[in-house]
């Protein structure tokens, strides 16, 4: 999946969660879900899950410990789509 084509996904599913407006209005690969985007532990479970939902894939545990930024997971969406 292209990056055109996921970050429009990754923006919805992350929306609910954000605390910075500004952040999120100026999402690239480099945000950073708690440092830029204010995201607590609790929501990024959430978006994790929201995340293995839309996408229809199984996150493992050392898949969430690196999806810290938005390109972060978007490879690893990409590496879980491509099997």
């Amino acid at each position: 999946m292209t990056k055109d084509e996921l970050i429009p996904k990754l923006k919805t599913i992350i929306a609910p969660y954000i605390q910075d407006e500004e952040a999120f209005k100026n999402l690239t690969e480099e945000t950073d879900f708690v440092n830029d985007l204010k995201i607590n532990s609790a929501n990024l479970v959430d978006i994790i899950l929201d995340i293995e939902d839309e996408f229809d894939i199984r996150l493992e545990n050392e898949d969430m410990e690196k999806m810290l930024d938005v390109k972060s997971a978007m490879d690893i969406i990409n590496a879980k789509l491509e099997r």
